[in-house]
């Protein structure tokens, strides 16, 4: 990693929890399946960034989770948006669509 892309990592950071509600929007989620999908992309992230991030959002109301039974071995934690994630979500996108205008407005 250059310098330059150095100064992107606090914005990733930043961008990290708005990326892992979008991720769970999508379907009830396994927290494994959450790491593939972002290591596909500028956000890939570690087990030990995920996890922490996933017990506050719980904390928060953001996420819940159920067990559900593996075939493969014990139960998996599938995660899923709350009403309050949902919302959270929506003010983030929100947020989002605002500060790309006011960028583009600035160039």
């Amino acid at each position: 990693m250059t310098n330059n892309e150095d100064k992107f990592i606090p914005i990733r950071k930043g961008l990290l929890e708005f990326v892992v509600l979008k991720v769970i929007r999508k379907e009830k989620v396994y927290a494994a399946d959450i790491l593939e999908a972002l290591s596909r992309t500028e956000f890939a992230t570690q087990e030990g960034t995920l996890y922490p991030m996933l017990s506050r959002l719980k904390r928060e109301q953001l996420v819940e989770y159920e067990w559900v039974e593996s075939e493969a071995g014990p139960p998996r934690k599938y995660y899923l948006l709350t009403a309050k994630g949902e919302a959270q979500l929506e003010s983030l996108n929100q947020y989002w669509r605002e500060l790309d205008k006011t960028i583009k407005k600035l160039a």
